[in-house]
């Protein structure tokens, strides 16, 4: 009893004069620096309840692993960076929130830039990122031509594209198949008694040129015309712009001699638009026009007419760029690339359903 008491006062004395150290924690459990080192690394090979009184001991004394020092030691920063083109729209910010969830548990922190879809501020991201040597890249590029991967490449720096993918580019990719998308959206259409079916694609992306292949191969299929006029650009650079740019490219669609009785959007942010572009009309959604979003947004369900949307599982995106990310950390020779494509599904809601 006397001798427990003792080493809590010495752990007192010890920990007063500044803040905790490794081999503090080391001492008071009695365990090894390289123990604490590996829990605060998430190493397999500790057990649950040594991780679990370490983890304990951390938090009772306010541990801040000092992470400047740990750099120095391993090499690595302990940080993954992640870019995107905003940070407005729902869909990158789920991405995101997936990617640090599963990152936290193995030490790493998540850095996030904006692109603004912009790839000159692109390029100065990178640069940033670059410069803080975090340990992989995570991006979803606003980029036409690869110079800025090359600069990764050579600062041996692994990194993963996620949702949009580069011409001429051999890297890692981790996104929905875009075709696909476009094909379960007009297929819907088609079936639900739709005649003439429009599209809002996006902007010169491979998401907007996969989309686009869907949209136009299920009217193939089924033998669909494609009146002139009935593909409009959303002509607005920027996925969280997307709802103003929808409502003006559905006033194109409206103002055409034989309007659409149906509209495949881009995404959700654009199906808002032109959703408000039909209400303001006067129309009916769906009786006069059917509408199908991408994205399946969390306010999809909420509003005035609830959003058919197609569902890209952004989360299992998210994951699978960490878990890919965090396997490719310290790899002396990059392994051959990896495309992984999650199957889109359709959430079918009141906007579409005039059957």
């Amino acid at each position: 009893m006397i001798n427990q008491q003792g080493r809590k006062q010495r752990r007192s004395k010890a920990h007063s004069s500044g803040p905790a150290r490794l081999k503090d924690i080391a001492q008071d459990l009695g365990l090894s620096t390289v123990t604490i080192s590996k829990v605060l690394r998430g190493h397999p090979d500790i057990g649950e309840e040594t991780r679990a009184r370490v983890l304990k001991r951390m938090k009772e004394l306010n541990y801040q692993p000092n992470f400047a020092a740990r750099a120095l030691i391993t090499g690595r920063t302990w940080t993954i960076g992640l870019v995107v083109p905003d940070l407005l729209h729902p869909f990158f910010a789920l991405v995101a929130k997936a990617i640090s969830a599963d990152i936290r548990g193995q030490g790493y922190s998540l850095i996030i830039t904006s692109s603004e879809d912009d790839p000159e501020l692109e390029r100065e991201e990178i640069g940033q990122l670059l410069a803080r040597r975090v340990d992989a890249m995570v991006i979803a590029s606003a980029q036409h031509d690869t110079d800025s991967f090359r600069r990764i490449e050579e600062q041996q720096i692994p990194y993963i594209l996620i949702d949009r993918r580069i011409e001429n580019l051999q890297a890692n990719f981790i996104g929905v198949d875009d075709e696909a998308v476009g094909l379960l959206a007009t297929r819907h259409l088609i079936e639900q008694g739709c005649q003439r079916i429009a599209h809002i694609r996006g902007a010169g992306t491979s998401t907007a040129a996969g989309r686009m292949k869907g949209y136009k191969r299920a009217l193939a299929t089924h033998r669909q015309p494609q009146p002139p006029g009935y593909v409009v650009p959303v002509g607005i650079s920027g996925d969280d712009r997307g709802s103003s740019g929808g409502y003006a490219a559905m006033e194109k669609l409206l103002s055409l001699k034989q309007r659409p009785d149906g509209v495949f959007c881009f995404n959700d942010p654009v199906a808002m638009g032109a959703m408000h572009a039909i209400l303001d009309a006067g129309l009916r959604i769906p009786e006069d026009i059917a509408v199908v979003g991408c994205g399946n947004l969390i306010y999809s369900d909420f509003l005035r007419v609830p959003l058919t949307s197609v569902d890209q599982d952004s989360a299992a995106i998210g994951k699978s760029a960490a878990d890919l990310a965090l396997s490719l950390v310290g790899k002396k020779e990059p392994p051959r690339t990896k495309t992984e494509l999650m199957s889109p599904k359709l959430v079918v809601r009141a906007s579409s359903l005039r059957k």
